[in-house]
């Protein structure tokens, strides 16, 4: 089964060529030393507005043979955890393999999650971040996983299983974990960056906890705020120790209105 792209065409561009040169241009940003990372925050929103943070990111990194990206659930469809069902995932640069022998692992490891491509025919936040990792090559697989909220005891216990499973294949040197997200949503400049940066520091200190309880306190708008618990649970099991704000940008940035925006922020954990 193929899992067609939804959004093409209009959070990207839909024409192959047009896409390919567009996201190259996004990459050249990243510097020389490339990094060995275990989880990253990446953006997802259009390209025009967040490209530039997640290129940064993307062009900073080694590319992995596995990809795990987990991304929030806009639509409200399907299961409350899932891994999408599909063999092949299809943009306008080609087919994505799923890693079905991982899908497997983790379903087997972690009863929460159920197989379930509903939650992900018209989710865009695990679409976008293909067509870059598409150019950075690699010929790889991964792992599509949508959630929704929760407590931070379900957010740990994925993320253990998450990193259970990769370490039972043997995979943990060969994946990275993605925790698709943006930031503060529709507010003026001034208070989406003094958000943000509250949510940011939570990341920067490897602590899930402390950023579901700013996300809830002060309310902020991420709405990727459970995958990146996800994720920060996972990469300390395999065991990262730091992290690195590559990027921050809001769509005020980029359309010069700040009254209203939307922050996107980019992060590597090692």
């Amino acid at each position: 089964m193929i899992r067609n792209p939804v959004v093409a065409g209009q959070f990207y561009p839909g024409e192959s060529d047009v896409l390919s040169q567009d996201v190259e241009n996004l990459l050249v940003q990243g510097g020389k030393n490339k990094e060995d990372v275990i989880g990253m925050v990446l953006p997802h929103a259009g390209y025009v507005y967040s490209g530039e943070v997640a290129g940064s990111v993307l062009a900073s990194i080694e590319p992995k043979k596995v990809y795990i990206i987990l991304g929030p659930n806009h639509t409200g469809l399907g299961s409350q955890f899932s891994v999408s069902a599909s063999d092949y995932w299809r943009t306008p640069l080609g087919d994505v393999k799923i890693n079905t022998e991982l899908t497997e692992k983790i379903l087997k490891n972690c009863r929460l999650i159920r197989k379930d491509e509903l939650a992900h025919i018209h989710e865009h936040s695990i679409e976008v971040q293909l067509p870059f990792l598409q150019k950075l090559g690699n010929n790889f697989s991964f792992v599509a996983v949508v959630v929704n909220t929760a407590d931070i005891e379900t957010y740990r216990h994925i993320g253990e299983c998450l990193a259970r499973s990769l370490k039972d294949l043997k995979l943990e040197k060969e994946t990275a974990i993605i925790a698709s997200s943006d930031m503060t949503h529709y507010e003026p400049q001034g208070s989406a960056k003094k958000k943000d940066y509250e949510a940011i520091d939570a990341v920067l200190k490897l602590d899930e906890k402390v950023l579901v309880d700013r996300v809830e306190k002060l309310g902020i708008t991420m709405c990727g705020f459970a995958p990146a618990a996800i994720m920060i649970a996972a990469a300390k099991k395999l065991g990262a120790k730091k992290a690195r704000l590559v990027m921050y940008r809001t769509s005020g940035d980029v359309t010069g209105d700040l009254s209203s925006v939307v922050g996107y922020a980019g992060i590597i954990l090692n």
